[in-house]
């Protein structure tokens, strides 16, 4: 797939250079865009992977707090209460008082959002499945490294790499 600004196929304009191809940051790049365009048309137009994170740790979780529940889909605080914001709005998510501490918020899941889960879980998988497929047989190793890798960047983020 080739997107504006980004000519690595011969759809015309020029050859995106080798050393941006080669750069990890731009190939992220391209993933998560690529990723956006596909979870909008075959999973949801409205709802994101992000929510769809917080419905699936909320489900698992429930009545984890907002704080705990942004560092556990690693989304920033501020984020994370937007999110919870538009989830709450359509009445997929509630948000309750913590019974001890009155600042902390406890989530869970209505039954308006379980629904939504049930609904979206099978094109999520139909999607991930799509994606991977030509990766199907070394999968579980790929998302390993992947998920290695996200660590270490988020330590370079974060200025605690060694």
């Amino acid at each position: 797939m080739s997107r504006e600004g980004d000519a690595t196929s011969s759809e015309g304009g020029p050859a995106t250079p080798a050393v941006i191809r080669q750069a990890p940051g731009y190939l992220a790049r391209r993933l998560h865009q690529a990723y956006i365009a596909a979870w909008a048309r075959r999973v949801d137009p409205v709802l994101t992977g992000p929510q769809y994170a917080v419905l699936v740790t909320v489900d698992a979780h429930p009545r984890l707090d907002q704080g705990s529940l942004a560092h556990t889909v690693a989304l920033d605080r501020s984020t994370m209460a937007d999110v919870c914001r538009r989830l709450e709005d359509r009445g997929l998510i509630e948000r309750t008082q913590a019974p001890a501490d009155g600042r902390r918020k406890l989530i869970g899941l209505t039954e308006e959002g379980r629904a939504a889960l049930q609904r979206l879980q099978d094109r999520v998988l139909a999607l991930e499945s799509e994606l991977m497929a030509d990766h199907a047989s070394g999968v579980g190793e790929l998302l390993e490294r992947l998920d290695a890798l996200s660590r270490r960047w988020e330590t370079v983020a974060t200025g605690t790499a060694t």
